[in-house]
């Protein structure tokens, strides 16, 4: 077979991973891809949003399979584009996508079907959330509808805090179009738990839970990122709990979505947080999580390209899906600023020096032979264990071998599972 990837991050580096150990893969390209992806896959200088040419580009190179990893695209309709030019492409249409691009969407959606979901009030003019927000109790959660690349989220513990992140989101348009319309949500406490699936209509085969670190620095402290670190399993967390978020707001919400018109297919990501009532949706995502992707595909037995396949083909609930004992951490290693302003082109070291480790290109380029900085994540490093414990030295004793000028990376990663 001969695969299109659609992504420059460390969740399509992870995916050509995974498909590179197909014995059905012949060929990979990635579209633009990254220095790391370049080692696997031959990249191609065409950026996610450029449709008519990727879809080109597919016809002309005999394209068996696309593979749509990050949200912009899926959320403009690049499923669609593919589809209308009879090409085979694993991930949702533009309208299932909208779980993702529409943060106002998604949470009507679970209303209307009674999933667990924090209680919230939506807006499009900014003095009726002013004056909203002045009314609700603290803490208190504000999120642009739209896509923000993960930072469109704002936990606010005091008036100040909420006032700032509302003006800053509606008038300042910190997240540009994405801030047009807010959601304003009551705090969940509790810990949050990814849950991704694969998913064709209403048949759900759910992935390994994992638990992802947004905030930028320790003890879960700083502005939110994209994502700083993650690992799977979740020893400390009652299987039953991640049962019942798999039956009770997974499952329901495939199901809501075919009910909708919109047939989910590909890979659906709940963010869920575990509250003292049980777990409740903080969001959902139409595609594979990143960083969670870096620590679930590891431990995926079966070949990823029959899982793509069998759900093109309709028979997801006829393929047995097996996933290894074995514990993943990912730390996250940033450029110096994240998730504010950054250098970029600055040199990485000790690339060679990682050990058995993965290392997931994110945010990298090659510049004269040698692969430099070229975003705000640079690089996932992957320890695999037979536990938490050892998974996580693996990952940190790599991370330490690596370096560029400015690195920062949370300490704490997967800390929460070791108490």
């Amino acid at each position: 077979m001969r695969i299109l990837v659609i992504g420059r991050g460390g969740r399509e580096h992870a995916i050509i991973w995974a498909l590179k150990k197909s014995e059905k893969v012949k060929h990979i390209f990635c579209a633009p891809g990254n220095a790391g992806i370049g080692q696997l896959a031959e990249n191609v200088p065409i950026g996610e949003m450029e449709f008519d040419k990727l879809v080109q580009f597919a016809q002309d190179n005999a394209v068996n399979l696309v593979v749509v990893g990050p949200d912009d695209p899926l959320a403009a309709g690049a499923v669609d584009a593919f589809e209308a030019a009879k090409l085979p492409v694993y991930g949702p249409r533009k309208n299932a996508a909208e779980i993702e691009g529409s943060k106002i969407f998604m949470k009507n959606l679970l209303k209307k079907y009674n999933i667990p979901t924090a209680k919230y009030e939506t807006f499009t003019d900014y003095a009726s959330a002013r004056d909203y927000l002045a009314e609700q109790p603290l803490p208190i959660v504000i999120k642009a509808d739209g896509l923000a690349a993960g930072k469109g989220v704002t936990v606010c513990f005091t008036r100040e805090e909420a006032e700032q992140a509302l003006r800053e989101t509606m008038v300042d348009k910190s997240f540009g179009a994405a801030g047009d319309k807010v959601v304003i949500e009551e705090f969940l406490a509790g810990q949050e738990m990814s849950i991704l699936a694969f998913v064709d209509g209403e048949t759900v085969r759910a992935m390994p839970a994992a638990q992802d670190h947004k905030p930028a620095f320790d003890g879960d402290k700083g502005p939110n990122t994209g994502g700083m670190g993650t690992y799977s399993p979740l020893p400390h967390v009652d299987p039953a709990i991640i049962a019942d978020a798999v039956e009770n707001i997974v499952k329901p919400t495939a199901r809501a979505m075919v009910a909708e018109g919109r047939p989910f297919r590909g890979v659906l990501f709940g963010g869920l947080m575990i509250t003292a009532d049980g777990p409740k949706t903080i969001e959902f995502n139409a595609r594979f999580g990143d960083p969670e992707t870096q620590v679930v595909l590891p431990r995926l037995k079966t070949d990823l390209v029959d899982i793509f396949l069998a759900s093109l083909n309709g028979r997801l609930n006829e393929i047995d899906i097996g996933w290894s004992d074995e514990a993943a951490v990912c730390v996250i290693l940033a450029s110096g600023g994240y998730p504010g302003s950054y250098p970029k082109g600055l040199p990485i070291r000790g690339l060679d020096q990682a050990g058995d480790a993965l290392v997931f290109h994110a945010g990298t380029a090659e510049k004269d032979g040698e692969i430099v900085t070229a975003g705000g994540r640079v690089l996932g490093i992957v320890g695999l264990g037979e536990g938490i414990a050892e998974a996580r030295a693996k990952a940190y004793e790599a991370a330490e071998r690596i370096t560029f000028e400015g690195k920062q990376n949370r300490s704490d990663i997967a800390a929460k599972a070791l108490v």
